[in-house]
């Protein structure tokens, strides 16, 4: 079974990470949702989220892929975090899988590990580079990272981490399950 760490940082995207955890536990992938400074996290537009552990009690070596919500505020609090920016380069470094959604790829960016293609939130590639920014697919896939739009592109991003993770086949089975 896989095994995929998510943080939370105040400010993320309520649908970006609900979506994606949700579309990876229906795929029985084990989520862990790591919050920075504290367990309870509170979203963008107020949604309090209850994390399963501190996100400096995580390791890299006992996950398969760390994937980043967005939210301007969550993205910024990702980037800035020390210990995410370190799991980063160290999910990298392993040459294991790196996903980011809207402005989470700014966090990306500041650790080093963005690939030269990539999208994220239309407008937000300013923040990051303009290099490489796609604007015409909802999912990029760049070596081990993975990225999308935004809000709206949840369910197809979180289909896509199930489709690397567990293939083809579960990736069909969950979207069809989801009437997507």
């Amino acid at each position: 079974m896989s095994k995929v760490l998510v943080p939370l940082a105040s400010g993320f995207e309520e649908i970006e990470a609900m979506s994606i955890i949700d579309i990876l536990r229906r795929a029985d992938i084990d989520v862990v949702v790591a919050g920075l400074g504290k367990k309870q996290v509170v979203g963008a537009h107020g949604v309090k989220v209850q994390a399963d552990a501190h996100i400096e009690d995580m390791n890299s070596d006992e996950f398969d892929m760390i994937v980043l919500p967005g939210g301007l505020l969550g993205a910024t609090n990702l980037q800035e975090d020390e210990y995410v920016q370190k799991l980063l380069k160290d999910f990298d470094k392993q040459n294991k899988s790196i996903g980011a959604i809207c402005a989470a790829p700014i966090a990306l960016e500041s650790a080093g590990v963005l690939k030269e293609n990539y999208t994220c939130y239309p407008s937000f590639e300013a923040n990051i580079r303009e290099e490489g920014y796609i604007t015409s697919q909802d999912v990029v896939s760049d070596e081990n990272v993975m990225t999308s739009r935004g809000p709206a592109t949840a369910m197809a991003f979180g289909l896509a981490i199930v489709a690397k993770l567990c293939g083809d086949e579960k990736s069909s089975e969950i979207k069809s399950q989801l009437l997507f």
